[in-house]
């Protein structure tokens, strides 16, 4: 049943082609409501002893020549990435409900990079994978340089060669791994013992690759660049689960292929995941642009992630597991806020102009939102991010105590740009030299613009809202799913 979360989603970005403009934004939302609906129902009615290991959901013959199958497999980690993907597919969608620019082809290219993630995270051949993955890159082009704002095509093409830089790296991986074990079956390949020499290598090739995509420090820097240049939507995406794909895959195919490599070069990951999560809060301190505070603040979050993933015991990988969710709500709310509900009204994302537009009467909702959003990102107890950090520095205590000392530094600089762009985005003291009208955001006669925040915005916030309160509250809902498939990983073996 889950594989029809794929099958859904691109039948879907195909029957917008053909359908009035003024359809488009009701089906993309109904398509990304199935996705979620599926998910939400493998989620819950499937037992919790089924996600311990990686169980075939499709298998068929694709290039039988090559060993290649359409083989589609499911676990505690891959359906959490789905569940993930659900929401930020919905809530993408509702946060642009308003788009009234060539709408069909605006909800065409979001459709296939939402179709696209799901096939990552469900695919168990390594063509399969490799083949979705890089179908991700180009609507993500699209979207950026034709729907975007801020230097879209400078943004765009970046992005773009960034990942196919990445991509040149995970081939080269793909081949060496499929050479020497004459498979492509990720379950079998994850039982052949490949030799050591040629893990020594082939890890941090394969690795890399991914983690191009995963925004790990110093290939970190189209990420900020992308998410500024990108429409809210696009933003929402690359931070909910595009950049997912990269560690995800890190996880399922780099370190449970290549074990022995794994741990000849995590002790690296790690000094890369800590000099991510200090240097991006430290540069998100000094921007002025809400929009780069959050994407520098993605790349600071994202090597918690990193972090987890070379502990190498089970709590601290299950801990990224869960980052990769949180994260995934978590920066999408902040972007829909930033990037819909002030951007669109306001016309700026400079924390100097917002300060003195008293933005907390005038647009109270999203004032509410972003506290919400902005607690949850600075690990707040109660919230996802709490439940994450936590889970990962635990973790990393037991292999990195050092470096828990030195991830510190990041948490209070992530805490001091987070207050700081709340205090000037909705609370901010300075006089404003635009006239403002008492609760309502500036007012120009060429601006045509929605002054209060819609349903449907309120609907999407509502919902990555509730789903970082639920997974903060109640943490062991995703745990339970996340660590029997982790324990069952060959690197913990």
């Amino acid at each position: 049943m889950i594989a029809w979360t794929i099958y859904f989603t691109f039948g879907g970005a195909v029957l917008l082609l053909f359908l009035p403009g003024k359809f488009s934004r009701w089906i993309a939302l109904l398509i990304a409501a199935v996705g979620f609906a599926i998910s939400l129902i493998v989620f819950f009615q499937t037992p919790i002893v089924s996600f311990g290991h990686l169980t075939t959901v499709v298998r068929l013959p694709w290039v039988p020549m090559l060993g290649i199958n359409y083989h589609l497999a499911i676990d505690g980690v891959s359906l959490t990435m789905i569940l993930v993907t659900g929401i930020s597919a919905v809530s993408t969608v509702l946060f642009s409900w308003d788009v009234d620019h060539r709408q069909n082809e605006f909800f065409f290219w979001l459709l296939l990079v939402v179709g696209g993630c799901y096939g990552v995270f469900l695919s168990a051949d390594l063509f399969l994978l490799f083949a979705f993955y890089e179908l991700v890159i180009v609507p993500k082009y699209f979207l950026i340089a034709i729907f975007g704002s801020t230097n879209k095509e400078y943004g765009a093409m970046k992005l773009t060669l960034y990942s196919f830089f990445g991509g040149m790296f995970v081939f080269a991986g793909i081949l060496a791994a499929y050479v020497t074990a004459g498979s492509l079956d990720l379950n079998e390949l994850a039982r052949f013992q490949f030799p050591a020499q040629l893990q020594s290598w082939a890890f941090p090739v394969l690795f890399l690759g991914f983690a191009v995509l995963a925004g790990i420090w110093p290939l970190h820097t189209w990420a900020p660049t992308g998410h500024v240049a990108a429409p809210t939507a696009g933003s929402m995406l690359l931070a909910g689960i595009v950049m997912k794909l990269g560690s995800y895959a890190g996880l399922r195919v780099a370190m449970n292929l290549f074990p022995q490599g794994f741990y000849m070069w995590r002790n690296l990951i790690a000094v890369l995941a800590v000099i991510g999560i200090v240097y991006a809060a430290a540069v998100a301190l000094r921007q002025q642009d809400l929009k780069f505070i959050i994407g520098y603040s993605s790349v600071s979050h994202m090597g918690f992630v990193l972090l987890g993933l070379a502990t190498a015991n089970a709590l601290g990988v299950s801990g990224a597991v869960l980052q990769m969710f949180s994260h995934g709500v978590i920066a999408a709310l902040l972007f829909a806020v930033a990037g819909r509900m002030i951007y669109r009204r306001t016309h700026t994302r400079e924390l100097d102009a917002l300060s003195g537009m008293n933005l907390s009467r005038a647009l109270p909702f999203a004032a509410f939102t972003f506290v919400v959003a902005s607690a949850a990102s600075m690990g707040i107890p109660g919230f996802s991010g709490f439940a994450a950090e936590i889970t990962i520095l635990i973790g990393a205590w037991k292999t990195y105590p050092v470096v828990v000392w030195m991830t510190g530094v990041g948490m209070v600089l992530v805490a001091a740009f987070t207050l700081r762009a709340v205090k000037q985005s909705f609370f901010g003291g300075a006089t404003s030299s635009v006239l403002m009208q008492e609760g309502r955001v500036i007012l120009d006669p060429d601006w045509n613009e929605q002054q209060r925040i819609t349903v449907a915005e309120k609907c999407g916030a509502s919902l990555l809202m509730f789903a970082t309160l639920a997974v903060g509250l109640y943490p062991k809902l995703l745990l339970d799913r996340i660590m029997p498939a982790v324990e069952a990983m060959r690197f913990l073996k």
